[in-house]
């Protein structure tokens, strides 16, 4: 778990420098900063989306994860919990929305093949390099996140803890289902949410992002007969 509680750390204190520079930052370029954010989020989704090889699986681990995702609302979830901070923490007269940041940063730690593989790699041999180097990423993305969206972006290090911790503790039991092709098909599809996930940023859609999460995980199974 050594990889995860430094990836936890790093977002923890990358959120506070974060918010340190909010309060010296005009709404005008926290805007501008947002929007390129965005696209670097964009960016980041499709260079992701080129290493998958096999369309059909992708194409089914969206429809099917959707449909999973649907029926538990784990957007839902997410977003009651992002209420919740909210309600307890948000200021009066506070302009940025906790549950926005919660739930953006959330994903865009969360979501990317990093963490999957880190968090095996992590898990099954006690290499935490891969896990060291997202966390550095993250420490960056942290702080320029919460400077534009406030102290939501801290409290997605809660999730980050969750999250990578159960892949890694996990790591045992699914690795011997993990080839590189698995590997390729899940990074594809978490990438496509990350896609998601910045058209969301930008402001052109309003994707339940969250729903999708199960898709990312489908490929394992249809790896096996596609």
């Amino acid at each position: 778990m050594l990889g995860t509680i430094v990836n936890t750390a790093a977002v923890i204190i990358g959120g506070f420098i974060g918010l340190l520079l909010q309060k010296g930052l005009p709404e005008k370029i926290a805007q501008t900063v947002m929007a390129g954010l965005g696209l670097c989020t964009l960016y980041i989704g499709i260079s992701g989306c080129l290493k998958g090889e096999n369309t059909i699986v992708t194409i089914l681990s969206i429809v099917i994860g959707s449909i999973i995702g649907e029926v538990l609302d784990l957007d839902k979830a997410l977003s009651h919990l992002g209420k919740a901070l909210e309600g307890k923490f948000k200021k009066e007269g506070q302009k940025t929305s906790i549950a926005e940041g919660f739930i953006t940063a959330s994903l865009l730690f969360c979501v990317g093949a990093m963490t999957i593989v880190g968090s095996l790699q992590s898990g099954l041999t006690g290499n935490h390099e891969m896990l060291f180097a997202k966390s550095m990423l993250d420490f960056v993305a942290a702080i320029i996140f919460a400077s534009s969206l406030g102290i939501g972006v801290l409290f997605s290090s809660v999730f980050v803890l969750i999250y990578q911790g159960s892949i890694t503790l996990l790591a045992g039991f699914i690795s011997p289902y993990l080839g590189d092709a698995v590997i390729a098909e899940m990074t594809c599809v978490g990438s496509l949410l990350i896609i998601g996930l910045a058209l969301n940023m930008l402001n052109i859609t309003k994707i339940k992002v969250m729903n999708y999460i199960p898709a990312i995980f489908l490929p394992i199974i249809l790896c096996r007969f596609l």
